[in-house]
């Protein structure tokens, strides 16, 4: 068993980010870094997502350069529709208008994951379509009152309750979780954290 402290911070507080990182074999601590998630006027949207992963990495990093070989990962989720960013419902109005927005269409989920550490950053985005079945105002209330949608970007859990608004989905599920794993892993393999490596000898 390798006691070592991991060298992998996950700046979020997300369960869901955690779950995923977990599924691929990374060992990692989490570290809380909070950043204005506000969109600037007229940024587009995959700049928005590029911006607040890095500024959350950079947020972590601050936490944790002082520790050797210490690596910060952090990512953002951005629900597009017609160039417009949906955040996270306010209350429950905005989240049935959102609902309304979604319903009967494709919406795009970009999610930017970064890598921070002594050596630089690192970013990637993944772009993922996402189609939504017509949804009927009863069925987004009876949603909203279920809690589900109250922190979740575009006011919707695909791996919840929402997944039965999903006709069809082109892309990366895991990156409409939050977290592209495919992306993750090419990141973390660039830094020598493979979760597909061999140990290192004396490991384990």
């Amino acid at each position: 068993m390798d006691d070592t402290p991991p060298r992998l911070h996950l700046a979020s507080r997300s369960p869901r980010r955690a779950e995923l990182l977990e599924q691929i074999g990374v060992r990692f601590t989490r570290i809380d870094a909070e950043v204005d998630e506000t969109p600037r006027p007229g940024e587009a949207p995959g700049d928005y997502v590029r911006r607040v992963t890095r500024d959350k990495g950079r947020a972590g990093w601050a936490q944790v350069e002082g520790c050797a070989d210490a690596l910060v990962l952090a990512a953002d989720t951005a629900v597009v529709v017609d160039a417009e960013i949906l955040g996270k419902p306010r209350d429950r109005g905005h989240a049935l208008e959102m609902m309304g927005l979604l319903s009967g269409r494709c919406h795009r989920v970009l999610t930017a994951v970064a890598l921070v550490g002594g050596a630089g950053e690192a970013v990637r985005v993944c772009e993922t379509e996402v189609r939504f079945r017509p949804v009927s105002p009863a069925e987004a209330a009876r949603y909203w009152e279920s809690g589900e949608p109250r922190d979740k970007a575009g006011g919707y859990a695909i791996q919840g309750l929402g997944a039965v608004f999903v006709a069809a989905i082109t892309g990366s599920y895991s990156a409409v979780m939050g977290l592209p794993l495919f992306e993750t892993a090419a990141l973390l393999a660039e830094a020598g954290l493979s979760p597909l490596a061999p140990p290192a000898p004396g490991a384990g």
